[in-house]
């Protein structure tokens, strides 16, 4: 299984690489109030994969964090109800 997961990773690395030697042609992003910049092909889409990345992550974080919160103030509940009372049940799923 390791070996298939590595020639995975090899693979797709020599098509990204390819990917990339075969576009090397310069394209130009044009913004407002007349800004340009040029830069190769690859290097333009590898930025904007990079972006969408760290937007995605960050769009995550806010939900992770609330639910962080939650996943504690219900554990110290759970403790407190297992401290507490004896006979009382406790379901933990």
């Amino acid at each position: 299984m390791r070996i298939f997961s590595l020639a995975t990773k090899v693979v797709v690395f020599l098509l990204l690489l390819g990917f990339a030697i075969k576009n090397t042609d310069s394209v130009t992003l044009r913004y407002f109030a007349g800004l340009e910049w040029q830069a190769p092909l690859a290097f333009v889409l590898l930025l904007v994969l990079a972006i969408g990345i760290v937007a995605g992550i960050l769009t995550g974080l806010g939900k992770i964090a609330s639910q962080r919160r939650e996943l504690r103030a219900l554990r110290r509940e759970l403790r407190s109800r297992a401290e507490g009372g004896a006979g009382v049940p406790v379901e933990v799923a």
